[in-house]
């Protein structure tokens, strides 16, 4: 037996042999707040699970296998038939040989919770002692809580029974409700194994109802649920989590013709949560940070209104009509993230969320299409181990980004009608690209195969840059689109693209006065309908985003955009020019210094406050990765004294105000810096407007602990103020960052070389551990890193690795010697788990591209 990893092979096999009728399953949860097993050392506390699976064999007298990853298995029973667990269960796979036709398989086993955020979590409120339980499954840890078939193609109803604790509330996907001690739940419709869900604890919960009524007079009616640990019940704002829930509801309503199909809708916001969000229909699991303990700008609120509304597109893409196999990944996960955006401009108050898409989700996917590990939005997933790392920025944003470009080739209406037509055709069952693509072709008119290769089957990024010739009065004698295809991955593709031409008025500001769509799909396109325009000082090729590309500027363009960027008046091509300048500036074209320059210059006029707060990360990141080390300090300050500046000038107690405090805080290290951290914490000092609350207290001491200005004293103090779950990992995360090699050893120690930490914990030590002012301190760790990882990839849960092979990868050890030293180990272990290896490239060529910006930020010096 292959362990706990299961092959796209061996999935195809047993679908091909397997039909499922049903599961019922049920829990005891009652030793969750009694017995003294934990998972830090000796016997993990587990919990009783019993599953009886119900299923046909097509191949009666053959040999297949369920799922399971437990401590132990009570006993197992196939058709009446008792089998010895010690010979049939060998810790991940319980095998199953003399198949009849029809089957009954009843496993009795005892089940571990969890630390890390896989399987069935268990956290402890610090605050009050209560215990709280919730299930993360995706890609397939469904099987560390019951036995199943774990594949996502072999879907079946369920029936879930809990017993839980005295004072608990219960929840999974169907409506239950409890009798005689247990809780009892609704049989679901058939579902993968990877959505269904249970949450249970002393959760508080908050209800209310979704009406409508169609155009034939049916009435629909849905339950909705939001609940959150108790303690931060004060800060729960569920009346906007309801309103924007009922808006998108009724936006899905209006655009699929299909009526919500399962049931009532709870959204439970959990702790020590590893993923934004997650999709089960009928209890849709959240991180619980996106409720807000302090005050957060409107961005925030749209991130979580864009959250709510992608899970509830899964509903539909990927609970009702599910991908076959992890391969056709993006066939949920593009158009969630796609319908996540599209729905939060329909439908709710964000009406500029394709700014934020432009601008954020787009940045994701143009630094996941460039890694070594690039790959097709239909991916090759040979097994879990893949599937796992693919939740990545193609899988999202870059499909979702394709899906933009689609419904400018074929046309809201007939993209539209594609998806109704695919949910009717497909519902409760599992497809392939070709079935997505065949309603398409069908409602568009168009041949898609063509734009699947290109677009779906295929790597890369492409580069557009304008190319201008005037004539000798000044106007446009032509204008062509060059389109430029990395070696590694040369597609070129067709592209729907807005070029247009801006200059500045007499006022100064910077407008578009002539717009041309056309299409790109060869290496030099001639834009003929601009012929004859007055001289642009800008050319924008992809204005209003509709394409999927990396935007390059001509000269005079470039130069506009270095004086003048400020004075472009359109948020949305304000959005797509710094994300440009971006690009340029991770790609060597820029030099990081002329990067910083321009946010210090114009960032205090960004009206977006969600592109202001990705120009500060952006601008950290030039700063500590791509500036050459000589200037480091210098742009540290110059960053420090903008962002102090903008931080007094800006709007007393507005969101941008917010923005730069948090901003000036990351950059802060000067001693008159860190004196004005210390003063505002303090109270000695005030800034008019700014509220120095829990959470913004936090994030001044950071930089106060990374610097030495904030000892293990003041942490203990802060924490007494605010000791709730919270609270401890910002703790964690401080005590991490100070400035001593003894507290470097022992992060380094809690992290590798035990399991003591919960998920949450590991990822805020990790957080702390390496600050960018502390490059002597974490350089020991370099050579100790690669002595350690494949140990840590082989003895640790896939996620603890994953958080550890990236989290602590020696980047800001920037020299040469630590890219030698990584080829070194990639040479050395040719046979390493091909996810490890992996998320070693990546690395690997982050590294490189910072070395290889810092060489063009230190050449501009030298000019």
């Amino acid at each position: 037996m292959p362990g706990e990893n299961l092959s796209r092979d061996e999935a195809r096999e047993r679908a091909a042999l397997l039909s499922v009728d049903g599961y019922d399953v049920s829990l005891d949860l009652r030793s969750a707040v009694t017995g003294d097993g934990d998972s830090r050392g000796g016997a993990p506390r587990t919990f009783r699970s019993v599953t009886t699976i119900r299923f046909r064999c097509n191949e009666p007298g053959a040999t297949s296998f369920a799922d399971l990853i437990a401590p132990s298995v009570t006993s197992v029973s196939l058709n009446g038939r008792d089998l010895d667990p010690g010979q049939v269960f060998d810790g991940a796979r319980i095998a199953l040989e003399d198949l009849a036709a029809e089957n009954e398989l009843v496993v009795d086993a005892q089940c571990a919770y969890s630390r890390t955020g896989e399987g069935l979590h268990r956290f402890v409120d610090p605050e009050d002692g209560e215990v709280y339980l919730y299930t993360q499954y995706e890609p397939a840890d469904s099987r560390r809580v019951f036995a199943n078939f774990e594949q996502p193609d072999l879907k079946a109803p369920y029936r879930f029974e809990v017993r839980a604790p005295e004072g608990w509330t219960v929840w999974s996907n169907g409506a239950g409700e409890r009798a005689d001690g247990v809780w009892r739940f609704a049989e679901t419709k058939p579902i993968s194994t990877y959505i269904t869900c249970v949450v249970a604890g002393p959760y508080h919960y908050v209800t209310d109802s979704y009406t409508r009524t169609f155009e034939d007079g049916t009435k629909l009616e849905i339950p909705l649920g939001a609940l959150c640990r108790k303690g931060l019940a004060p800060h729960f704002d569920a009346d906007d989590v309801f309103l924007v829930t009922k808006q998108g509801l009724d936006f899905f309503h209006d655009h699929f013709d299909y009526p919500y199909p399962f049931g009532k809708y709870d959204q439970a916001f959990v702790p020590e949560y590893n993923l934004g969000a997650m999709e089960n229909p009928g209890l849709v699991t959240f991180r619980e940070e996106y409720i807000f303990r302090g005050k957060v700008t409107q961005a925030s609120y749209e991130a979580r209104a864009n959250v709510i509304l992608h899970e509830m597109a899964h509903m539909w893409f990927g609970d009702l009509v599910t991908m076959e196999w992890w391969d056709d990944l993006w066939l949920k996960e593009s158009f969630a993230d796609f319908m996540g955006t599209f729905g939060a401009v329909g439908a709710t108050r964000f009406t500029d969320a394709w700014i934020t898409f432009a601008n954020r989700r787009k940045a994701w996917a143009y630094r996941a299409d460039q890694l070594p590990s690039t790959h097709p939005i239909t991916a090759d997933i040979h097994d879990l181990e893949d599937a796992k790392l693919n939740f990545d920025g193609i899988t999202y944003a870059k499909g979702a980004s394709v899906l933009k470009q689609l419904v400018a080739y074929v046309g809201q209406d007939a993209f539209l009608e594609g998806a109704r037509r695919y949910f009717k055709r497909h519902a409760y069952g599992n497809t392939r690209l070709g079935d997505l693509l065949s309603v398409l072709g069908e409602t568009s008119g168009r041949d898609m195969s063509a734009w699947a290769r290109a677009w779906l089957q295929t790597a890369g990024v492409n580069s557009l840059t304008p190319q201008v010739l005037l004539d000798p009065a000044g106007r446009v004698a032509e204008l062509a689109v060059v389109q430029e295809a990395p070696e590694s991955h040369p597609e070129e593709r067709p592209h729907r693209v807005a070029v247009s031409l801006y200059r500045r008025t007499p006022d100064g500001a910077l407008q578009r006065y002539a717009r041309v769509e056309t299409d790109v799909h060869e290496p030099r396109t001639v834009v003929a309908d601009l012929v004859g325009a007055e001289a642009p000082e800008l050319v924008l090729v992809n204005d209003d985003d509709l394409t999927y590309c990396k935007i390059r500027f001509d000269a005079t363009s470039l130069a506009t955009l270095q004086e003048h960027l400020g004075a472009l008046t359109d948020p949305l091509a304000r959005a797509l020019c710094w994300s440009a300048l971006w690009n340029m500036t991770r790609d060597a074209l820029l030099p990081a210094r002329d990067f910083v320059g321009l946010v210090l210059r114009f960032a205090g006029r960004e009206s977006d406050i969600g592109v202001l707060q990705m120009l500060h990360a952006w601008a950290n990141s030039a700063l500590v990765y791509y500036a050459a080390p000589e200037w480091r300090e210098t742009g540290g300050e110059l960053l420090a004294e903008g962002a102090l500046r903008e931080l007094r000038t800006a709007e007393p107690g507005s969101e941008h105000q917010l923005a730069w405090a948090r901003f000036f805080a990351t950059v802060a290290a000067a001693e008159p810096d860190l004196k004005l951290l210390t003063d505002l914490l303090d109270g000695t000092t005030a800034i008019d407007g700014l509220d120095v609350d829990q959470e913004l207290r936090w994030a001044f001491l950071e930089p106060l602990a990374a610097h030495g200005a904030a000892d293990e004293s003041v942490l203990a103090a802060e924490l007494a103020r605010d000791d709730t779950a919270s609270g401890r990992r910002h703790q964690v995360r401080c005590l991490a960052a100070r400035p001593s090699a003894a507290v470097k050893a022992q992060a380094w120690a809690q992290v590798v070389e035990s399991d003591a930490l919960s998920n949450a914990l590991v990822e805020a030590t990790i957080s702390g551990f390496d600050q960018p002012s502390q490059r002597e301190l974490a350089a020991p760790y370099a050579e100790k890193y690669f002595a350690v990882i494949e140990r840590v990839w082989r003895e640790r849960s896939i996620q603890i690795g994953m958080d550890v092979v990236r989290g602590l990868f020696p980047a800001l050890q920037d020299r040469p010697e630590t890219l030698a030293a990584t080829d070194a180990w990639l040479a050395a272990h040719p046979d390493a788990a091909p996810a490890l290896r992996r998320l070693v490239l990546e690395a690997r060529d982050d590294l490189a591209r910072a070395l290889r910006a810092q060489a063009c930020d230190l050449a501009a010096i030298a000019g």
